[in-house]
């Protein structure tokens, strides 16, 4: 038995081992190419170490394609669709969780629904409307449609997050004589904290990682964003694997320090937040 036991520990660990290796080697490779030069990349057999580094690839996409004015195009836009989203669901979702009204069920049904629909679907009817409304090729437009976007999924997670916060907890403030609004920002709010972040790190990087809008509504270089920009380097017959490896490398440094700050809030968050009926 005792051997038996160890064989399925040593074949665990050897599986789980092949696991962590398939999921590493993508970003180890994009990470290795963005600091080889162009004859590295293409050197047969393929170099899994570069024998020189460099950092061409980075001065190109900064230098050359503009790369810090659309990080910062992104970094505001994500910022922007993603707080308020989040600002929009958390009154939403506390609706939804704590009053009983006609028609309930179908908004919640209607908020799911849009949750199946493909966003490529949409993207004709929303160039319309942003023309109309005069945001194209401005920022705002990004900010508009990433916010209604994400409305119903921040609504729908936060109602399960309320769902788990005794009533009882806002009815003692309100007693105090707190309004129902100072209750929901001072009281309830920083109890939920972990679902918050849990749902303002997806939002932001649904936002953050977005490139069918943003290729649709600018097309101007001044506010194109990194998805866009990132695209522009697989051209008609050729790719800039260098500078599209450096690229991805700077474009997800953002995530990795979001997920690093409110990680804590985040295993809570995930844990806390079934949805109940």
């Amino acid at each position: 038995m005792k051997k038996r036991s160890l064989l399925i520990k040593i074949l665990k660990v050897v599986v789980l081992g092949i696991f962590l290796v398939y999921t590493i080697f993508p970003f180890y490779w994009i990470l290795i190419t963005s600091f080889k030069s162009r004859q590295d990349i293409f050197t047969m057999p393929i170099q899994y170490w570069p024998k020189v580094f460099t950092l061409e690839n980075y001065r190109e996409i900064f230098e050359i394609s503009n790369f810090g004015r659309y990080f910062m195009n992104s970094l505001i836009v994500s910022m922007v669709g993603a707080g308020g989203s989040l600002l929009a669901g958390l009154l939403g979702g506390y609706v939804l969780a704590r009053f009983q009204f006609k028609g309930k069920t179908n908004i919640l049904f209607l908020y799911l629904l849009t949750q199946m629909v493909p966003g490529f679907l949409i993207l004709a009817p929303l160039y319309t409307l942003m023309s109309k409304l005069n945001l194209i090729n401005k920022l705002g437009s990004l900010m508009v449609a990433y916010t209604a976007m994400l409305i119903p999924y921040c609504t729908i997670s936060l109602r399960g997050f309320f769902q788990r916060i005794p009533e009882s907890i806002e009815e003692a403030a309100m007693i105090d004589g707190c309004s129902r609004l100072y209750a929901l920002f001072k009281v309830v709010t920083p109890v939920m904290l972990p679902g918050i972040a849990a749902t303002y790190i997806f939002t932001f990087v649904q936002c953050w990682n977005e490139v069918f809008q943003a290729i649709m509504f600018i097309d101007i270089e001044a506010n194109k964003t990194i998805p866009v920009a990132l695209n522009s380097f697989i051209m008609k017959y050729d790719i800039n694997w260098g500078a599209l490896s450096a690229g991805t490398v700077i474009s997800i440094i953002p995530t990795i320090i979001l997920f690093g700050f409110i990680q804590k809030y985040m295993a809570a968050g995930l844990t806390d937040g079934a949805i109940k009926g």
